[in-house]
């Protein structure tokens, strides 16, 4: 028998604005049970159906810089329109602790801000079909001015450029076909055997050498 290891680990998933990786944490949530999300926090102002408790949480500047002084987050950054993002702590920790596994839907400055605390983690980046289909999603949304599509879709180069520093690449062309190739990697991934806590094998071949084992103690003494 295989016994996994108790604590769960740690998810990145990051990729440029548009590539559609909420959504694919979205499907992996619903179709795992052993997955939860962590909840970032945020200084911009909710966007569209956003909702507060759920999306994100949504706080003063004063009042995440003064988290920060607290040693609250995990990573942060400050991302898009000089906002900062960031991931607490506290809440990765306990949820990892409880055995879940979870998935963090970042950006690439706290990607490689956990990637140098964070041993063991799972890193996957997020590319869509083409630029083209990326600017056209942007301009989609509806939410955002064509300034910060703009500004977006140049980070996207850059961002794309950090691919390397990923262990696994998804294209999110049809939404299916990706969640189904994540969760292809995540089931590889929990069968590593470096996460592996106990193996049992229960054969024929297992107890004839315990017993020979026994044997040779007894012999012995």
């Amino acid at each position: 028998m295989i016994k996994t290891k108790h604590t769960g680990y740690l998810i990145i998933i990051s990729g440029p604005s548009g590539a559609g990786k909420g959504t694919i944490c979205s499907e992996l949530l619903k179709r795992n049970k052993n997955l939860v999300e962590s909840l970032s926090m945020t200084t911009r102002a909710p966007r569209g159906k956003e909702v507060e408790g759920v999306d994100y949480n949504y706080v003063s500047r004063d009042f995440f810089e003064e988290k920060i002084k607290e040693d609250y987050f995990l990573e942060y950054a400050i991302v898009h329109s000089n906002e900062y993002y960031g991931t607490p702590k506290e809440e990765v920790e306990k949820k990892l602790e409880e055995g879940y596994s979870v998935i963090l839907e970042i950006d690439i400055q706290g990607a490689l801000a956990i990637k140098e605390k964070v041993k063991n983690a799972l890193y996957i980046f997020i590319l869509p079909p083409s630029m083209e289909e990326l600017k056209r999603r942007l301009i989609n949304r509806g939410t955002e001015t064509e300034e910060k599509i703009l500004s977006r879709f140049k980070k996207a180069y850059q961002e794309i450029n950090e691919i390397s520093k990923y262990n696994y690449v998804v294209v999110n062309d049809v939404l299916e076909d990706a969640v189904k190739k994540v969760e292809a990697i995540l089931t590889a991934e929990s069968s590593r055997v470096d996460r592996i806590e106990e193996l049992d094998l229960g054969t024929t071949e297992e107890l004839v050498h315990e017993d020979l084992l026994k044997w040779t103690i007894c012999y012995t003494v």
